[in-house]
């Protein structure tokens, strides 16, 4: 009976020190995975059950750089993406599965089960994903294509931040075209599950919206070039995407530098050229462009917190900057463009709220807003912000309009 107890206890030791190899030896970790992997073969069901279960005997937490490179790749990776030769592989992997998006959404259910019950594994495979990224040179064109499908879908679903799109951006990978090629395949993924707007605001979130161009060598990093060559792909709306953003930026940075420009007191006539040069170089309209001299003009004053006071002072400073005004609003649009701008800052900023009409009326004296415009905009084109407001305000100025307009009809009628 002594006899037998201690076979137990011995039998008991031998299971509890196996155990515990196999949750803190890499190798024994490894075996075990690809041994289960080999066992449940090309049965993704069967997969996500077995990596569930074994996420309780064996230690996720400390080998999941192991467990993401084993399912990705069969086995544990080498620097620079080659599978390490002392060690035991699997076939049944990502990179060695069927190159088609049902097989890749299948996978990426696997990862999705496999992270959402064990949480503590999401930053690991954050970082595996990147790691990856940066080992493309290491896979063939296949795993590649592979990888970047499962990405988009990973990224489609929320189970990646945009963020790991940074790896993209390595010297090496962009000089030799492997970043843009590996972005197509990703993108056409991601927007094959989401539109462009869930797209776009996955990338702004991280700030990777106005990155995009770093796919490319600094001597091809043009809107033009991303353009042409995402539209050949078959990716138009990212090509659209990237030049709208391009786009912004450039007014961001026009905007800022009329800013400056009217702070350090430049002469309107060298603003006027800067503007006119901007316009032809970055291709905006006439109609943004006023907007963004408006916002520029009325950012690059301290403005006085008493009612009273702030329209006094409002007045003064734009009649110093109509000439500005004057100079982009040759159109009809343009006009009606300002108008609504200055209705939106009136309504805005609470003090300007009673200087509306006298911001209008002077900028009418001075020929930057003509009766056409003012008239269309009081009758049809105005904002529902602080309409009721400012149209009461506007009133007795409009019938005047309307009145200097018909005695100006009937006397050349009776010139006639």
């Amino acid at each position: 009976f002594s006899l037998l107890i201690f076979q137990s206890a011995c039998k008991q030791r031998f299971c509890t020190e196996t155990n515990e190899k196999e949750r803190f030896d890499p190798s024994q970790f490894q075996e075990s995975i690809v041994q289960g992997l080999n066992q449940t073969g090309t049965d993704l069901e069967a997969v996500a059950k077995f990596l569930d279960a074994s996420g309780a005997k064996l230690d996720y937490r400390r080998y999941a750089e192991i467990l993401f490179d084993i399912l990705v790749a069969g086995g544990m990776l080498a620097p620079g993406g080659t599978l390490s030769d002392d060690v035991t592989c699997t076939e049944f992997c990502l990179f060695k599965a069927q190159e088609d998006m049902e097989t890749m959404q299948a996978y990426a259910q696997v990862f999705n089960k496999l992270i959402r019950r064990y949480k503590y594994l999401e930053k690991g495979f954050e970082e595996e994903i990147k790691k990856l990224l940066l080992f493309l040179k290491g896979f063939t064109e296949s795993e590649r294509n592979k990888l970047a499908m499962l990405t988009g879908i990973l990224l489609a679903n929320g189970n990646l931040s945009a963020s790991i799109l940074s790896s993209l951006f390595n010297e090496n990978l962009v000089k030799e075209g492997v970043s843009a090629c590996f972005a197509v395949k990703l993108f056409k993924s991601w927007l094959s599950e989401k539109d462009i707007n869930s797209v776009a605001a996955s990338l702004r979130k991280v700030g990777m919206d106005n990155r995009l161009m770093e796919l490319f060598p600094a001597n091809k990093r043009s809107c033009e070039h991303f353009s042409k060559y995402f539209t050949d792909a078959g990716l138009k709306e990212l090509s659209d995407f990237a030049r709208n953003q391009q786009s912004i930026g450039a007014r961001k940075e026009l905007q800022k530098e009329l800013q400056d420009q009217m702070s350090r007191g430049d002469p309107l006539k060298d603003i006027i050229v800067y503007v006119r040069e901007e316009i032809k170089k970055n291709n905006i309209s006439e109609q943004t462009m006023i907007g963004l001299i408006w916002s520029s003009v009325m950012s690059s004053v301290e403005w006085n917190k008493k009612e009273e006071l702030v329209t006094e002072q409002a007045i003064k400073h734009l009649k110093q900057y109509s000439p500005l005004l004057k100079a982009f609003t040759s159109q009809g649009l343009s006009e009606l463009t300002l108008l609504l701008k200055i209705q939106e800052y009136c309504y805005d900023n609470i003090h300007f709220m009673k200087a509306f009409q006298k911001i209008v009326v002077l900028l009418y004296k001075a020929d930057v807003l003509s009766e056409e415009a003012i008239l269309k905009w009081y009758n049809e084109a105005h904002q529902a912000k602080g309409k009721s407001v400012f149209l009461e305000q506007m009133k007795k100025f409009v019938e005047w309009l309307k009145n200097a307009e018909e005695e100006s009809e009937s006397e050349e009628e009776e010139a006639d």
